[in-house]
């Protein structure tokens, strides 16, 4: 059962975060922003101005108070032990941001957007470094690596994954999600809707060299980044429809999924990594005939072999019931816990244990 963190906002949460004090920030619809203690008690509340949607909330991992948010085309920064409003605003970008994340340095921010736009801002001057605009559409997360602060992995509704060095403008790597030709027929002909694997969450473990990213086909997939290039090496059916969240925890390649529906999993997929690094001829890709080899600064592999039919199971399931907006993962009084945020205004609270 979830216990339930209640009275903090009266409309839909849609972003979680949580600092390394344990404090957890909550952003939700028409501007709403509330800092919870572990215990659920909410220790501060405002609206921030012009009440867009707070569609993400990081905290800065240097400066455990330091708390940035996303709403419309606005970043906020605020400082958490006295919530009065914003310290700083800044407006990079043109269109509603969708996502934000600090590097472990916090000298860089980024700002994904609407417009597929990634707007890099230095913390230390406050303006705008590089812009990166390679997404064809709505660029959903961005994700800096750790152990890596120059380096960052992106995804969108244009059904690609980028991997970026803040050196260069231009992606390093790009990758097109595409369902194997033969399976998509197979679903059509069992009179099943093929859902596109439009890209929504990423996740970048502790190591910062691999990745996953939650797609619309309900597909989770695991990525393996080697030099300047990124390779999947595993992907598997997570969840029934969309998978919008995807968070690695601390432990090295234990998942959370979060779905559209309501389902969240927990993964354990270091025993496939492991499988693959053993065998890396499974993950490299192999190009269709007669298509063009990928460059190396910019490729984009066709078709990929790799173990798109593992059979990996949930260590845990839960029910939740409602379409997922946001999961968080935190250490309350010694025990895990998995914070989900949906459709409601209060934050369900799971322990999270291997079955």
């Amino acid at each position: 059962m979830a216990v339930k963190w209640t009275n903090g906002h009266s409309s839909s949460i849609l972003c979680l975060n949580v600092n390394k004090e344990g404090l957890v920030a909550s952003g939700a619809e028409r501007g709403e922003l509330t800092i919870w203690n572990e215990e659920g008690i909410h220790l501060g509340q405002i609206q921030l101005p012009r009440a867009d949607d707070v569609t993400c909330v990081v905290f800065s991992p240097t400066y455990p108070s330091r708390l940035y948010t996303s709403h419309g085309e606005t970043i906020s920064m605020l400082d958490v032990r006295s919530l009065k409003g914003p310290v700083e605003c800044f407006h990079l970008n043109e269109e509603e941001i969708n996502c934000l994340s600090v590097n472990e340095t916090d000298s860089v921010l980024a700002a994904a957007d609407d417009s597929g736009a990634i707007k890099i801002m230095n913390l230390e001057n406050k303006k705008v470094s590089r812009s990166l605009r390679r997404h064809s559409n709505i660029c959903s997360s961005v994700a800096f690596r750790p152990q890596r602060p120059q380096s960052l992995v992106s995804c969108g509704l244009d059904m690609k994954v980028m991997l970026w060095n803040l050196q260069k403008a231009h992606p390093l790597w790009t990758m097109t999600l595409q369902e194997n030709e033969a399976e998509g027929a197979e679903q059509q002909s069992a009179g099943q809707f093929f859902n596109p694997p439009l890209a929504h969450s990423l996740s970048v473990a502790a190591c910062g060299n691999v990745f996953g990213c939650g797609g619309e086909d309900g597909k989770i997939r695991i990525f393996r980044v080697t030099g300047v290039k990124f390779e999947q090496e595993l992907g598997f059916k997570g969840h029934t429809l969309g998978v919008s969240q995807v968070l690695f925890l601390p432990e090295v390649y234990w998942l959370l999924s979060g779905g559209n529906d309501g389902k969240v999993l927990l993964w354990n997929v270091s025993d496939e990594v492991g499988k693959q690094l053993k065998s890396p001829v499974k993950s490299i890709h192999r190009r269709k005939a007669g298509t063009p080899t990928s460059t190396k600064r910019d490729g984009e592999p066709n078709a990929m072999v790799t173990k798109e039919h593992a059979r990996v199971l949930p260590k845990l399931s839960i029910e939740h019931g409602e379409k997922v907006n946001w999961i968080s993962y935190a250490e309350i009084k010694g025990f895990r816990r998995v914070l989900v945020a949906d459709q409601s205004n209060c934050i369900s609270v799971y322990p999270l244990t291997e079955t």
